[in-house]
């Protein structure tokens, strides 16, 4: 599966997906608060995608845990939504989870018929992702871990993030930059490669 796209996407600014396609997949992007799950559906989506963002205010300071976050302004209060066609006959749909854990409620309806997930990681800030891979284990979800890369800083090599997740073995592992379609796409490859061998 080649990780570029031209090939598959559809004519810019399209609505429609095009005729040829057979199958859809629902595709979780999940991560803590803050992780980058907005601008990597941004980077990737060939429609403009639905974002559901709000402007944080002084009233979320005590329920929103911002160490460790620069220039954060906005925050995702219900999903995020992108559309990719990543063959002739294949488009994922992707949702985009809120971070924080007031927003759980909502992982139920949003979990329901996916086929996996796409588990992005700030490597310096690594103890918040406890959480959400419970939440995504607990809806038995498959799930693939994409380190987003965005921000000069903390740096973990692959054996590093898993033995600090405490991973499985065929657990997925990338690197990506969510700010980059082809770096983005890379990591979503990833994730349905593993559904792919995971449904062989």
């Amino acid at each position: 599966m080649d990780s570029n796209l031209s090939s598959a996407e559809t004519a810019p600014g399209s609505i429609y997906v095009s005729s040829a396609v057979t199958n859809a997949a629902k595709i979780l992007v999940v991560g803590h608060f803050a992780v980058g799950k907005t601008t990597f559906i941004g980077s990737l989506s060939e429609i403009t995608p639905l974002r559901t963002e709000e402007k944080m205010t002084q009233a979320s300071l005590h329920v929103d845990d911002l160490r460790g976050v620069t220039d954060k302004t906005t925050t995702t209060v219900a999903l995020d939504f992108g559309r990719l066609t990543l063959s002739d006959d294949l488009v994922l749909y992707l949702f985009g989870t809120p971070g924080q854990q007031r927003f759980m409620q909502l992982w139920e309806d949003m979990a329901r018929g996916a086929l996996g997930a796409l588990l992005l990681v700030d490597p310096a800030r690594l103890e918040e992702t406890f959480p959400v891979i419970d939440l995504v284990e607990r809806y038995g979800l498959e799930y693939a871990i994409a380190v987003n890369s965005f921000k000069a800083g903390t740096v973990y090599e692959e054996a590093e993030v898993r033995e600090a997740l405490d991973l499985l073995p065929d657990t997925p592992v990338v690197y990506c930059d969510a700010r980059d379609r082809q770096s983005s796409a890379h990591a979503l490859i990833a994730l349905v490669r593993h559904l792919l061998a995971r449904a062989a």
